[in-house]
């Protein structure tokens, strides 16, 4: 049931009206943040109020306003589109914390602007998250892009700045890629609302011309979820500060470019659909050797932050293969791993600022013996690597056994051995950094200096890690991510026999 409801605007407008607020407490630090706390907290709140009805079948809508008789620009909430506002939304809270412990600590500039810019940045995510249709989905996601520009700008040094000239160029042109499909798709279709199942049907357009579609829209979403080779920006990126690198990585950019392609799949195109143009191989193999290539290259990285960067590019492939198998247990997994993608990584790299704040060091061959002198983070640290790698208990485990069973029901089981290769490669970039921490002594650790530090960075770390863990031993606990990625599933290959493996 649809219900009139102004809850999903709010969502959207409560981090844009706290942008204000805090551009215009520039001379106020402490009024500053209190706005971005508060903002976070209570957009939260509204999200995780929708959760029951929508949980129930129910979808909330709000219609900002029409541009033509048949399409406005809508918000409405379905289960995909609430797993990622929900995620999102969870998140800023602990992120918001941590960036106030960072921004001290470091003595940053701009902090103003920062807020600022990381409040757009969460309205845009959530309009990302719950447009009802592809016009207002690619609004706010331009929006993003140009909000987060000034965040990997954030340094104002000439690395930063070709950092986020090359960021622009790709994302605004990924940005126009997707325009142009979605100016093809009305064309032939006279809608552009999202569909569970899609909308498109092989009758509406020839065959080529489908297919061409598809590669321009996922080509555009790629470019933002850094799918090889469309990632060169996201590497370059980690010039900005932690909490962005974060941001980019966890919450948002990467995040709405994956989401972007699992729209395309499943709520335009279709299992039905894309299975008769036979063109989800194609993108199945791209991401699986995305997932590979990309793991090698991280081990290869002594820049802990670009180690942790080229493992945000396979383990998003993951969510793009689970994607292209089109089976309803492989687009759940490829839910589930955006959850648990974001968990894992935003504790990695909350840990990686909280290291490179104290040590001053960023190469991890420098990290000698730091194990005894951030015990807690390098802990926290550790529990995410297992994650990541898929360790049974952790959230990682439950995203990667959907993506095997979804592989082994769509008849593929090749595809297992990615993700078995993948979480080897995992755990061979990301232990020597747990090895170095515990294992090594450092020679130099008498003249060792750490900087200060602040519990208002290291207790959001032990927020995502514990939440890594509860939602590895109870996947299904409050607010459902479980149920939601089955629903959204379900929906989208409801009326559809794929020739599943029962």
């Amino acid at each position: 049931m649809t219900i009139i409801d102004c809850r999903p605007f709010l969502a959207v407008g409560v981090s844009f009206f706290a942008a204000i607020l805090i551009a215009f407490s520039r001379k106020w630090p402490n009024v500053r943040e209190a706005w971005s706390a508060i903002a976070s907290v209570i957009m939260f709140g509204i999200i995780l109020s929708m959760v029951p009805g929508v949980l129930d079948g129910n979808q909330y809508e709000w219609t900002l306003c029409r541009i033509t008789d048949t399409l406005g620009l809508t918000l409405k909430t379905d289960p995909a589109g609430m797993i990622f506002a929900t995620l999102a939304s969870m998140l800023w809270v602990p992120m918001n914390f941590y960036s106030i412990g960072y921004m001290r600590c470091n003595n940053e500039k701009e902090q103003t602007g920062y807020f600022a810019a990381f409040a757009v940045c969460l309205s845009a995510v959530m309009g990302i998250a719950m447009a009802s249709n592809l016009i207002t989905f690619f609004i706010f996601y331009e929006l993003l892009t140009l909000a987060s520009y000034p965040l990997v700008l954030h340094k104002r040094n000439a690395e930063a700045l070709s950092a986020s000239r090359k960021y622009l160029i790709y994302t605004l042109i990924s940005g126009q890629l997707f325009l142009a499909g979605i100016i093809a798709v009305y064309c032939i279709a006279g809608t552009v609302d999202f569909k569970p199942g899609g909308f498109l049907t092989p009758d509406m357009a020839p065959k080529w011309v489908l297919q061409f579609i598809f590669i321009l829209m996922i080509m555009a979403g790629s470019v933002k979820a850094a799918v090889m080779p469309l990632h060169g920006w996201l590497p370059a990126a980690m010039i900005a500060p932690t909490p962005v690198s974060a941001l980019l990585h966890a919450v948002a950019v990467v995040k709405t470019g994956v989401f972007a392609v699992l729209r395309v799949i499943g709520f335009v195109f279709g299992p039905q659909l894309l299975s008769q143009i036979g063109v989800v191989d194609v993108l199945a193999w791209f991401a699986a050797g995305s997932i590979i290539i990309s793991s090698l290259i991280a081990m290869r990285q002594d820049h802990l932050k670009r180690r942790l960067a080229f493992s945000t590019v396979g383990q998003l492939s993951y969510i793009v293969l689970g994607a292209a198998l089109l089976s309803p247990l492989s687009i759940k997994g490829a839910y589930l791993h955006l959850v648990a993608h974001a968990v894992m990584k935003i504790t990695l790299f909350m840990c990686a600022g909280l290291i490179i704040a104290r040590t001053h060091r960023n190469n991890i061959s420098e990290l000698y013996g730091i194990g005894k002198k951030l015990p807690v983070t390098m802990a926290c640290f550790t529990i995410a690597s297992l994650g990541i790698a898929g360790t049974p208990f952790l959230v990682g485990f439950v995203s990667k056994w959907n993506l095997a069973l979804g592989a082994l029901q769509a008849g593929k089981p090749l595809y297992i051995l990615i993700w078995v290769a993948s979480a080897l490669l995992a755990a061979a970039y990301l232990m020597p950094v747990v090895r170095m921490a515990y294992f090594r002594h450092d020679p130099q650790e008498k003249f060792r200096k750490y900087g200060a530090f602040s519990y208002s960075m290291l207790i959001p770390i032990c927020i995502t890690t514990a939440l890594a863990v509860i939602l590895g031993v109870l996947p299904d606990v409050y607010p459902h991510f479980y149920d939601l990625a089955d629903m959204a599933a379900s929906g989208i290959c409801a009326g559809w026999n794929g020739g599943w493996l029962k």
